[in-house]
């Protein structure tokens, strides 16, 4: 069962069915699709969220295999502004955020909360990531959450072929730079707390 996860800021519900509703409204502007994976449809169909959780991502979490959130803020629980999942297989973690909501830290915090349930409850060995290199906001989550550049070369992706970057980390890595965080500030997107986690 995927649980809840709380950070100081931020709510990551697990994925409903009912999610759809919210998320069709939010996710198919080209600011947030251009740098994922072709496989998603461009342009976006009406009932494309809907399919994909219904068919994919719902099936996936229920073997075991993926792992999925929405992200709320603490202080407006009911409204959607991203969502972040983790991975089996070549990519272990997605995620995006309603561009209104950039340039404030909540991003890094959702990575950290997800991070911390990968390697510390779901005990894998490695989190590996890849990306477009022109996406220079993920690349900087990663860059500030402790991993290493470890190959480069290209991929498809929404907006077409770009040169394309793989990120990783492995556990001991992730323990290393979480110990390395001392007295964090208030606000600081590191005050995530590991481990707290609600059923849901």
């Amino acid at each position: 069962m995927t649980p809840t996860l709380r950070t100081s800021r931020l709510i990551l519900q697990p994925l409903t069915l009912a999610d759809h509703v919210q998320v069709q409204e939010l996710f198919p502007f080209w600011e947030i699709v251009r740098y994922l994976n072709d496989r998603i449809p461009w342009p976006f169909p009406e009932d494309g969220v809907l399919n994909y959780y219904r068919e994919s991502a719902l099936p996936a979490i229920a073997r075991n295999e993926e792992w999925h959130w929405t992200i709320r803020l603490q202080q407006k629980p009911n409204q959607i502004i991203g969502a972040i999942g983790l991975f089996t297989g070549e990519n272990n973690r997605g995620f995006w955020l309603c561009p209104q909501w950039h340039g404030q830290g909540l991003m890094t915090e959702a990575v950290i909360a997800a991070n911390d349930f990968w390697f510390d409850v779901l005990q894998f060995p490695i989190l590996r990531v890849p990306k477009a290199a022109a996406n220079l906001a993920s690349r900087r989550i990663s860059e500030k959450t402790g991993m290493r550049l470890v190959a480069t070369g290209e991929g498809n992706y929404v907006c077409g072929r770009l040169p394309s970057e793989t990120w990783e980390q492995t556990s001991a890595e992730w323990h290393a730079w979480r110990n390395a965080i001392t007295s964090p500030q208030p606000g600081d997107p590191r005050t995530s707390t590991p481990g707290k986690h609600d059923n849901g």
